[in-house]
């Protein structure tokens, strides 16, 4: 029976090697790559090695034979990226082209050394392709007291299969020529040019940490936020612990319609206990405990022809979340469906058409998506009592209450101290992953970019594969050309210097004492229980005890 391929995919395309059929596309050299919504296995081709099983990071694979009920769609939605062939077999070849390991040569005076900023999945699969060299030393520094970036702080805590890709994180970070310098914020405690005084290179992989404002009257009201706070609210992000989650009416409004919509209004909707087996944080779950809310309305500009979530993220949300639609956008999706061509719209749209009818009693907290829809101001006085909206293309408005009001129309790089800065892309300008000075239009010597911060926020956990593999080879070329100059310092003068700077820094022993700590807290009911105040990890990684929750001493006892 052939594998398939269901949710949590991560795109990281270790899978299209591991095959020896080359039956899983598109592959990272294949065009459609860098904007497919998952990878998907031939079912015809497949001979059900069971390689790709063993290969994906995050567990997406599985024998047709052994999904889950939810998981059925993904059969159909696999086999329909392929052609019809009468029965035929594709053409196949022993492994898909894999890109060659960039070659480090030696040099007098010392190792290959580049330090790289951030820690989320581009910075770790720099360190990766830098450390396929013997010799070569990787530092990495994050300014939280925790690594990993978006997979602990933006993946939803009911997605716990898609966090597996930090277990292969942990095995990067455990090799020979790996450094953790966590809670030392680059750009604060240290300046580029000190970190390239210290190194060949600086790769800075930081994302895109900044939200997308919706410049509408109104925004900025007590009971408006973005969704990408809330997802570092309930993360147990240290910056956003305290954010004021309001929950008290029975309806939150998100604008704006992608994958991360889809999740904080899935989190909004599900059955808190439910939620009490994830790593959720600890003040989030008390607060959707005492929640009213019973609707989480998305609403989007664009007709469902446009939805920006990805097909993937709607099978999964219609499997586990009542999601319903008004009459007119039911009809608005019909006739999408009666014009649409593209095979990806035409299944987002069949999955749209079989929604419930919002007009029927609401018995439980549920989702409606909502279309037409354009955000003109926030109303209520002193806090956030709803939105108005103008239809899309009419000259008509439609008023929404609600209690809640959160924005979720994309992520903005910031500028990095030291380095040139796109505003209108919100990217560092650069060619391949080198920093392009745009005065001179030549490369700033020893500075790179790689993930978000290099081409914005597009992809998934496992794009970032291919595009730090982009920069490392040019990292590479650079230094075997005798373009990067050699350390000022040696090795030896960084860890001093460092902790001179920021004493409270976190070594990935440290991290290990958090992490161990949090998995503890857990106690078996839970993947863990995540610390939310940096107080609390630096206290943990420096062996300082901190009490378990009391729920959890009652377990144990139990």
């Amino acid at each position: 029976m052939p594998h398939v391929i269901t949710q949590s995919c991560c795109s990281d395309g270790s899978c299209v090697y591991a095959c020896p059929v080359n039956c899983i596309h598109p592959t990272p050299d294949e065009p459609g790559f860098a904007t497919a919504e998952m990878l998907y296995i031939d079912p015809v081709a497949c001979v059900d090695c069971g390689a790709c099983v063993s290969a994906c990071p995050v567990g997406a694979i599985s024998a047709d034979t052994r999904l889950a009920p939810d998981q059925l769609p993904f059969v159909e939605l696999n086999a329909a990226f392929y052609p019809k062939r009468d029965g035929k077999l594709p053409p196949t070849s022993k492994l898909a082209p894999v890109q060659e390991a960039p070659v480090v040569h030696p040099r007098p005076g010392g190792p290959l050394t580049v330090a790289i900023v951030g820690s989320g999945p581009a910075a770790m699969y720099a360190a990766d392709e830098l450390l396929t060299q013997k010799g070569v030393r990787v530092n990495v520094f994050e300014k939280l007291p925790t690594p990993y970036g978006l997979v602990r702080a933006g993946v939803a805590p009911d997605h716990q299969s898609t966090k597996r890709v930090t277990g292969l994180f942990d095995k990067i970070a455990a090799r020979p020529g790996f450094t953790f310098y966590l809670n030392v914020e680059v750009g604060a405690d240290l300046t580029h040019d000190e970190l390239l005084a210290h190194h060949h290179a600086v790769l800075y992989a930081v994302g895109a940490p900044d939200d997308r404002r919706l410049d509408v009257d109104g925004m900025g009201l007590p009971g408006t936020a973005t969704a990408t706070e809330v997802v570092a609210w309930y993360n147990a992000h240290p910056d956003f612990a305290q954010l004021p989650v309001d929950l008290g009416d029975e309806r939150v409004v998100i604008v704006g319609n992608g994958n991360v919509a889809l999740d904080v209004a899935r989190i909004l909707t599900t059955d808190p206990d439910v939620l009490a087996r994830t790593d959720i944080a600890d003040h989030a779950l008390a607060t959707l405990r005492g929640s009213r809310v019973r609707e989480v309305v998305i609403a989007a500009r664009r007709g469902p022809d446009a939805s920006a979530f990805t097909l993937p993220e709607l099978i999964g949300l219609t499997s586990t979340c009542e999601v319903v639609l008004d009459p007119a956008d039911h009809e608005r999706v019909l006739t999408a469906l009666a014009e649409a061509t593209d095979p990806l719209v035409r299944n987002k749209l069949e999955v749209l058409a079989k929604l419930g009818d919002a007009t029927a009693p609401i018995t439980g907290p549920r989702i409606r998506l909502a279309y037409h829809l354009t955000p003109q101001r926030v109303l209520g006085e002193q806090r956030a009592a709803g939105v108005r909206f103008g239809v899309t293309g009419t000259d008509q408005t439609c008023d929404i209450a609600a209690g809640l009001v959160l924005t979720s129309i994309g992520y903005r790089g910031k500028p990095i101290r030291g380095l040139p800065f796109d505003e209108s892309a919100a990217v560092v300008p650069n060619d391949g992953g080198r920093v392009i000075d745009p005065e001179a239009g030549e490369p700033v010597p020893g500075s790179y970019v790689a993930g978000w911060i290099k081409r914005g926020p597009t992809g998934f956990i496992g794009t970032n594969k291919s595009c730090a593999a982009e920069t490392v080879h040019n990292l590479v070329a650079d230094y075997r050309d005798g373009l990067l100059a050699a350390p000022v310092h040696k090795p030896s003068a960084l860890p001093r210097f460092v902790r001179g700077r920021q004493p409270a820094v976190i070594d990935a022993a440290g991290w290990k004492a958090i992490d161990q700590a949090e998995i503890a807290r857990g106690a078996g009911l839970r993947p863990r229980d995540k610390f939310s105040s940096v107080a609390d990890m630096t206290g943990a990684a420096s062996g300082a005890s901190s009490p378990l929750p009391k729920r959890v001493l009652a377990a144990l006892r139990r």
